[in-house]
């Protein structure tokens, strides 16, 4: 799970990906949690059991306040998955962008209130289900139509309708 807010190019992604990989995962629990590459580049990490989280930090960026950024996040997807886990995380990935986007967007915090942010994201997964529930509500209807013809083109056609549609007139 990834997310840039600078425009880089797929291959450039991966390329940034691979090396942070290669320099974060190697260090020891004793080593200090901030980077500096070089190319002057700044970087944070938190490891929560398997899990490690990385924030690339911009010129003048405070160190301090990324490492909060980063346990905000953990708790909130702490609070919302339950213990997270790698596999909520890979199981889950577009709910854990979605917990991602309403926290952190651009960069900078937008949601200070773990209470606020698991509101939100569980108001959205209300919808979701409501969503999901009306369209398979609408499959299902549309497939006893077969296919939208009437009774009278199915038997035209052939086929046996399971079901008559009356129409009445009045006059």
């Amino acid at each position: 799970m990834s997310a840039f807010y600078a425009n880089y190019t797929p291959s450039q992604r991966a390329r940034i990906v691979r090396s942070i990989q290669m320099m974060v995962l190697p260090r020891t629990a004793n080593m200090s949690n901030m980077i500096t590459t070089e190319t002057g580049e700044k970087m944070v990490y938190r490891r929560y059991a398997s899990l490690y989280f990385i924030v690339g930090l911009p010129d003048g960026a405070n160190e301090l306040l990324a490492l909060e950024e980063i346990h905000l996040f953990v708790e909130v997807l702490d609070q919302y998955f339950g213990n997270v886990c790698e596999l909520d995380i890979i199981f889950n990935f577009h709910r854990a962008y979605a917990v991602l986007f309403e926290v952190i967007m651009g960069g900078h915090i937008v949601e200070g209130s773990k209470k606020e942010a698991i509101e939100q994201i569980t108001k959205q997964d209300v919808l979701i289900e409501e969503v999901n529930a009306a369209n398979s509500g609408q499959r299902r209807d549309h497939s006893n139509e077969e296919n939208g013809l009437s009774y009278t083109m199915q038997m035209q056609l052939g086929r046996r309708p399971t079901k008559q549609i009356n129409h009445t007139l009045s006059f």
